[in-house]
C-alpha cells in the first residue's frame, strides 16, 4: 500500500500533458511577473543607488520597494503620511521617544509588520543611526511651536533636523561603499512656510537655520565622496497653517470660543494668512518621493487656494460651529504681555509649566507679519497637486462643536421648531 502512494505521488509530481501544453500556449515566465517588468519597477527616484524592488499591484498588501523613517510619525502631519506610505505597501518605521501607546494608531494603517515602532533617544546619536540603518527613504517632519523646559526651539527645530541629515549623509556614504542595499535616497524636510532668518519668531529663524543646514550637509557628506548623486537628494517643502481633524488652530479657537463665549483676536485680525489641508501636503511628499527626481535640491512652500485674515478665518470657524461671533481685540503689546510670564519663567520653576494655547509669545510675534506664498515660489502646481478650497470636508470635523448636536447651534436654535427635535 505504501509503494502504490509513493509511486502516486511521484506521478502527481510530474508536470502533466494537459499542462505542459497550456504552457507552450501561454507561457508564464518568472521574467513578466518579475521586477524587471515595468509594471513593478519601483516609482522612487533613486538617482544611481540601486534598483528598488517593487511587488504587486500597488495596494496594501504589495511591496513598493520603499523603507521610510518617518520623524515625527505620530504627530499631526505624521499620521497622514504614514497612512499615505503604508496603502501604497511601503514599510515604514516609525521612531517614537515616548510611551507605548503614542503610535498605537499607526500600526493600522498597513498590512502586517509593515508599520515598524522603534525606541530612539533624539540626543543620541547611535540611536538615530539603528532606525535610519535599513531605510532608503528618511523624512523629517520634527516641530513644536512652542518651548519646554527639556527642548528648546532652536534644538527642536533646528538642530535634531542637522543631526538626522548628517546621519543620512553618513549611512548613504558607508552603505553605497559597502554595497549593502541601496541606501538613502531621498531626504524630505518639512519646513513652514515664512521661514527665514530675519524673521521676528524664533520658530521660523530656527526652521530657516534647518533648511540651510540639510542643504549644507546632505551634498557635502553624499556627493564628496562617492559622487553618486548629480543632484542633492533633499527636499524642502514649507506648508503653510495645516488645518485638519487634529489640527492646532481651528480646535483651539472652538474650545477658547465655547468655554468663554469669546475669542482674543491678537491685533486687529489683519494678518494674512494661507490655510492648506493638511492631506494635500501629506500628498506632497508622496509627490515628491516619487517623482523622476525633478524635486530633489529644491524648496515648495505649500500654501491653500485661498488667502484669509485671522478675522475671516475665525469667522468661517464660527459659521461652522454655530454660535454667535463675539471678538475681544488685543493689541500686539498687550498679547505679549500676557505671553510673556511663561517664557521667563519657563527654565526659573522647578516644575513645568502649562502649554500655551492662544497667547503663544512666538506664533503672537510670527502673526506680525503676513505668511502667504511668495510670488516666485514652487507650489502644489509643480508637483500635480490641486489644493483644496478650506470650506466644506477640511473643516467638518468643527461640527463636533455644535450646541445640541450636528443638525443643531446657537446660532439656528431660534429657526428650529421643538416639534422636529427627534
Amino acid at each position: 500500500m505504501q509503494s502504490i502512494s509513493r509511486r502516486l505521488g511521484h506521478q502527481s509530481l510530474r508536470p502533466s500533458h494537459s499542462v505542459a501544453s497550456l504552457k507552450s500556449i501561454y507561457p508564464l515566465s518568472d521574467h513578466y511577473y518579475g521586477a524587471d517588468h515595468p509594471k513593478y519597477g519601483s516609482t522612487l527616484a533613486t538617482k544611481g543607488a540601486g534598483h528598488l524592488v517593487r511587488k504587486g499591484t500597488g495596494g496594501r498588501s504589495s511591496v513598493s520597494g520603499i523603507v521610510a523613517t518617518v520623524f515625527g510619525a505620530t504627530g499631526f502631519l505624521g499620521r497622514y503620511v504614514v497612512q499615505q506610505l503604508a496603502k501604497m505597501g511601503s514599510q515604514v518605521l516609525v521612531p517614537f521617544r515616548g510611551s507605548e501607546d503614542s503610535h498605537r494608531h499607526l500600526k493600522l494603517m498597513g498590512d502586517l509588520g509593515q508599520i515598524v515602532p522603534m525606541k530612539y533617544n533624539p540626543r543620541d546619536e547611535a540611536s538615530i543611526k539603528a532606525v535610519m540603518a535599513r531605510a532608503n527613504v528618511v523624512i523629517n517632519l520634527i516641530g513644536r511651536e512652542y518651548e519646554t523646559r527639556n527642548y528648546s526651539f532652536e534644538e527642536v527645530n533646528h538642530s535634531m533636523a542637522e543631526q538626522l541629515a548628517t546621519v543620512a549623509a553618513q549611512l548613504f556614504n558607508i552603505v553605497q561603499i559597502a554595497k549593502e542595499h541601496g541606501g538613502i535616497v531621498r531626504f524630505i524636510q518639512v519646513s513652514c512656510l515664512g521661514a527665514s532668518a530675519s524673521s521676528p519668531s524664533r520658530l521660523l529663524r530656527a526652521k530657516a537655520a534647518a533648511e540651510k543646514s540639510v542643504m549644507e550637509e546632505i551634498p557635502e557628506y553624499a556627493c564628496g565622496l562617492v559622487r553618486l548623486l548629480d543632484a542633492k537628494m533633499a527636499t524642502i517643502l514649507r506648508p503653510a497653517v495645516m488645518i485638519g481633524t487634529e489640527d492646532r488652530i481651528l480646535n483651539r479657537w472652538a474650545q477658547f470660543a465655547k468655554k468663554y463665549s469669546f475669542m482674543p483676536l491678537v491685533g486687529d485680525g489683519s494678518t494674512k494668512i494661507q490655510p492648506v489641508y493638511v492631506v494635500d501636503v501629506a500628498a506632497a511628499i508622496m509627490a515628491a518621493l516619487k517623482d523622476d527626481g525633478t524635486s530633489m535640491g529644491k524648496v515648495y512652500e505649500l500654501g491653500g487656494p485661498e488667502i484669509f485674515t485671522v478675522h475671516e478665518l475665525a469667522e468661517i470657524m464660527y459659521d461652522v460651529i454655530r454660535e454667535w461671533p463675539r471678538y475681544v481685540k488685543v493689541p500686539f503689546p498687550i498679547a505679549k504681555a500676557i505671553a510673556l510670564p511663561r517664557e521667563i519663567l519657563l527654565n526659573k520653576v522647578p516644575f513645568p509649566l502649562p502649554n500655551p494655547d492662544i497667547f503663544n509669545l512666538d506664533q503672537i510675534l510670527a502673526l506680525s507679519n503676513d505668511i502667504v506664498v511668495s510670488e516666485n515660489a514652487l507650489t502644489f502646481n509643480d508637483l500635480g497637486i490641486v489644493p483644496r478650497k478650506l470650506k466644506g470636508y477640511p473643516i467638518e470635523f468643527l461640527i463636533c462643536y455644535r450646541k445640541g448636536g450636528p443638525q443643531f447651534g446657537s446660532t439656528i436654535s431660534e429657526r428650529v421648531s421643538p416639534d422636529s427635535w427627534p
